[in-house]
């Protein structure tokens, strides 16, 4: 037994046999490892006894504890409240991560102001404003208002009313029939809060209160014989009924309720479907990361811990598909958080149980579709090992390609797949400091010198070095990357990727010309391929991207205040700057305003004036 085990195994000796929290370090001190146990002595020190019996992930757990700390707590509760705090202060490695949770979103919207609006918040406040949610995610509430403003015709930009009521020409959302425009004044302030307090019971789960209204009201109109009005409710109507369409109303049998979702096999995976008022709002599935072992409750009870800790109000309902250890525990913390009773159950029958069934569908499929893409993953890089003769299969491969227009912003991709899934946050594209005209060779020698120059300096950024390096083109190009490489005392595994008449990766190539076929093999065929579009497609977003900003600067940049949103929008518009060159004040007007088309107008009136003059 090494001395550190020996060390550990004395320190466990002197732990009381109460309830609390342990807290494992590893050899720099950081935290790896929060758990919580009823009797301390005898949970911690199983960690150290009879190694052969513990999971996998236990024994590496285990080999990388150096020390562990420990909380004497008062109760089972008070333990569970003090490993919520600690996880969520520490993030410890080895316990569940929601590496796929964005956080809670709410959706707000003042009905005091004269023009109320919609906005988004990751958490309400208590300021008299009306709030909808939480929604799963800033992308689920953005989602939801968009929604809104397109099926009531709500305005979105930034004008404030009734200030702004006459001041601009309306933009072209009005023009395109998406907006009501009250910068015009068509819109009474009494018509647009009736379609405000429309969203709102939509967002309530009212929406059929709010139907029912509307039809009620038009049909009251057809027969007064005011068709206009009645045309007016019927768009109305019809905007709410879409509305109401995007959600999901299941009646009465979860009026404010989370229901938790199960399945377990290669893979675990929990979804959870959120009821407010009868309505499906929003839903999610989590696929748990293959290191994490145990039972079905023992996974569920640790996921429910993390679930809720960073939400700030959960439902009066939790519906959960077994027991877990801790729902008694976690049922009164959330309780006393906000203040009412959060009950959490295990329905056995009735209209629970079919909403049960409907959350492990989506648990299951959730699974299954990551698991899916995993193991395809996992196979296709264990053919590229096979087929490249390695001992194991590459971890980390870096893909790089040059791009130019007309041999002017030559600019270079570096793309990076870790376990065969692109990993975007270590792209880097770089533009050529030392080369002039189109040589792709020396450009490609560039890219590699400064990639692992940066390597060698030690740049985090750049860390770790690559296991496989594919380069866009054939021996030469990867002659002339491994030479700028071994200039810096590197010698990575370089292959070129050659393309065939279709412009598709036939082979991988190695520096001395020798070929290796994937053609054959269409699963290594297709991940080969798209590892070399990822890296073209990179290269030549960079490279139109600094064209785009030499056409901003030409011209539009020298117009006092034409800024950077303003020549984005104008260019969206128009295409070019010689179409805005040639625009009319009112065309410009659109899309800027039509002070800024004054200016924008006066400017190219002058230059056409003085190239006149010259002639």
């Amino acid at each position: 037994m090494d001395d550190r085990l020996e060390r550990l195994k004395k320190k466990v000796l002197s732990l009381p046999a109460e309830p609390g929290v342990y807290i494992m370090l590893d050899s720099r001190g950081e935290v790896i490892y929060v758990g919580k146990a009823k009797k301390l002595k005898n949970r911690v020190s199983s960690y150290f006894q009879d190694q052969q019996s513990h999971t996998e992930k236990t024994r590496k757990l285990v080999s990388k504890i150096n020390d562990f700390n420990y909380i004497v707590a008062a109760s089972e509760y008070e333990a569970l409240m003090l490993e919520c705090s600690l996880i969520k202060q520490h993030q410890p490695k080895y316990n569940i991560k929601l590496k796929d949770s964005k956080g809670f979103h709410y959706i707000r919207c003042d009905l005091r102001e004269p023009y109320p609006n919609f906005t988004l918040s990751p958490a309400p406040l208590d300021d008299g404003a009306a709030w909808f949610g939480p929604y799963y995610g800033l992308a689920m509430a953005h989602r939801s208002v968009l929604a809104i403003r397109e099926a009531l015709k709500l305005p979105d930009c930034t004008r404030v009313f009734p200030r702004d009521i006459g001041r601009e020409r309306p933009c072209l959302n009005y023009h395109m029939g998406r907006c009501v425009a009250p910068c015009k004044g068509d819109i009474t302030q009494e018509e647009y809060r009736e379609l405000i307090r429309e969203a709102c019971d939509v967002l309530q789960g009212k929406g059929d209160e709010a139907a029912d209204a509307l039809r009620e009201e038009m049909e009251r109109a057809a027969e007064e014989l005011k068709f206009e009005r009645a045309a007016v409710l019927r768009d109305r109507l019809a905007a709410v009924e879409k509305l109401r369409s995007r959600q999901h109303v299941i009646g009465g049998g979860a009026p404010d309720t989370d229901v938790f979702g199960f399945y377990k096999a290669a893979r675990s995976a929990v979804s959870v479907l959120r009821y407010v008022d009868g309505t499906l709002t929003d839903k999610e599935a989590t696929v748990i990361e293959q290191s994490v072992e145990g039972t079905p409750e023992e996974i569920l009870d640790a996921f429910l811990t993390q679930y809720y800790i960073s939400r700030s109000d959960p439902p009066r309902t939790v519906l959960l598909p077994f027991d877990v250890e801790n729902r008694e525990n976690l049922a009164r913390m959330l309780s006393e958080r906000v203040g009412r009773k959060v009950e959490i159950l295990v329905p056995k029958r009735g209209e629970r149980m079919e909403l049960m069934r409907m959350a492990a569908r989506n648990a299951r499929e959730e699974a299954e579709r990551v698991t899916t893409n995993r193991d395809r993953t996992a196979r296709s890089l264990e053919l590229l090992r096979a087929a490249l003769g390695l001992e194991t299969a590459p971890k980390r491969i870096e893909a790089f390609d040059v791009s130019n227009f007309a041999g002017q912003d030559v600019v270079s991709s570096m793309v990076v797949m870790e376990d065969g899934a692109p990993k975007r946050s270590a792209y880097r594209r770089f533009k050529m400091k030392t080369i002039e005209g189109q040589d792709d060779y020396a450009s490609m020698a560039e890219t590699i010198t400064r990639r692992f120059t940066h390597l060698k300096e030690g740049d985090e950024k750049f860390l770790p070095a690559p296991d496989l390096v594919l380069i866009d083109g054939g021996a030469e190009h990867a002659r002339a990357a491994r030479s700028a490489a071994r200039a810096l005392g590197f010698d990575p595994l370089i292959y070129g990727m050659v393309k065939d008449g279709r412009h598709r990766t036939r082979a991988l190539v190695s520096p001395e010309g020798s070929e290796v076929s994937i053609s054959g093999n269409p699963q290594l065929f297709g991940f080969v391929g798209r590892i070399q579009e990822e890296a073209h497609r990179f290269a030549i977003t960079y490279n139109r991207e600094l064209r785009s900003r030499k056409l901003h600067g030409s011209e539009l940049e020298k117009i006092e205040g034409i800024g950077e949103k303003r020549r984005t929008a104008l260019l969206k518009r128009f295409g070019s700057v010689k179409k805005i060159s040639t625009a009319s004040e009112e065309e410009l007007a659109e899309t800027v305003g039509p002070f800024a088309a004054g200016k924008i107008r006066a400017y190219f009136d002058e230059k056409a004036r003085k190239s006149e003059e010259k002639e």
